[in-house]
């Protein structure tokens, strides 16, 4: 075994992996590639999953002259993944899958198969960093912003971050493909995927009327005093906030103002009624441990992957937050994560299920 010890890289096919995979290897750890295959679906080819994929990390390996397998994680995907994202649409919220298979997934079960196989450590292709500081290990954003995801990490802990590696998160992409380049992979070139991994069109509406459709029966699209506008063919495929698709017309744009899943309903209306001063969170988890402050604290917000950072008081309320926003921000669509900073750091976040009138 190396002397930097035995680390398990979670491949998913793509350049980020690939690289952080080789990287280790470079640097003189003992590397185990590892794919893992989250469903079995029929037409699922982008993202992470599909044959395509898993020949790509497999190849990499090979290239590279480590050890690989293809871990079967599809249970565990569909028992804490899949049910959570059907149940959030059951309840009219806009799931967050990503951020649960991190939590569940990435940093949960395969945390688990790398202690099946005696492997100290595992990594993955995130663009974030970690440091010791006053004795604990903080997650900080990637040294490229436009790459930065710690917003899909706020539930890691330290004894996540304590076994986990982030070797791309300090360099910009442009040098992770360089450095794919250099090392010879086949994947150097490979487009990013975005879409939804485990949909075989990535399209949560048509994924959803395949595995639940109870969720995409028609309804009724509302306007703030109940008069009815247009009907809708399932409130899942709806999120707060948005603007395309609503089937209104009128002289000024409508948007999604709120998903009454129970009543069936989606309920429109002109922009500036999406402006919400705050928020309540629940799921919250803490990178440290614990929130900064038992009472109310500053920090900022990241409401959306791809949003802004907004100014806001945190006030922690067990394992809920009650976040009070500087500026108020239009579309906060419950189910989504709202992520906790301070400055590069991460602070911790929550699901979010629902917002301050």
């Amino acid at each position: 075994m190396s002397s930097k010890g035995s680390v398990l890289v979670a491949m998913s096919g793509g350049v980020d992996s690939s690289v952080a995979a080789c990287l280790l290897q470079e640097q003189g750890y003992d590397v185990m590639g590892s794919h893992m295959q989250l469903v079995h679906l029929d037409g699922v080819e982008h993202g992470c999953c599909g044959p395509a994929a898993r020949a790509d990390a497999s190849e990499v390996a090979r290239v590279a002259g480590f050890p690989f397998e293809i871990c079967d994680l599809s249970d565990e995907f569909e028992r804490t993944v899949i049910a959570d994202f059907v149940a959030e649409h059951e309840a009219g919220r806009t799931p967050n899958p990503c951020a649960r298979c991190n939590g569940e997934i990435k940093f949960g079960a395969f945390l688990r198969r790398a202690d099946e196989l005696g492997i100290e450590s595992v990594a993955t292709g995130h663009y974030v960093r970690t440091d010791r500081a006053d004795g604990r290990i903080r997650l900080l954003r990637g040294a490229e912003r436009a790459k930065d995801q710690s917003y899909m990490l706020h539930m890691l802990g330290q004894l996540e971050l304590s076994r986990s590696l982030f070797p791309v998160g300090g360099m910009p992409k442009a040098e992770t493909r360089a450095l794919a380049e250099r090392l010879g992979l086949p994947v150097a070139n490979k487009p990013d995927s975005q879409e939804l991994c485990f949909a075989p069109s990535g399209e949560a509406g048509a994924y959803l009327e395949t595995v639940a459709p109870h969720l995409m029966r028609e309804g009724e699209v509302v306007d703030t005093d109940g008069r009815v506008l247009a009907s809708h063919r399932g409130t899942a495929a709806f999120t707060v906030g948005q603007r395309r698709g609503l089937g209104v017309a009128g002289p000024e744009p409508s948007y999604v103002l709120e998903i009454d899943a129970a009543a069936n309903r989606v309920v429109v209306g002109p922009g500036e009624l999406l402006a919400r001063p705050g928020l309540l969170a629940d799921r919250v988890t803490w990178i440290a441990g614990a929130p900064p402050s038992d009472g109310p604290f500053e920090a900022e917000v990241r409401l959306r992957y791809r949003g802004d950072d907004v100014p806001a008081v945190v006030e922690p309320l067990g394992n809920r937050v009650r976040v009070e926003l500087r500026t108020p921000q239009r579309g906060i669509a419950p189910g989504q994560s709202a992520a906790l900073y301070r400055g590069d750091e991460l602070l911790g976040g929550g699901r979010i299920v629902d917002v301050l009138r």
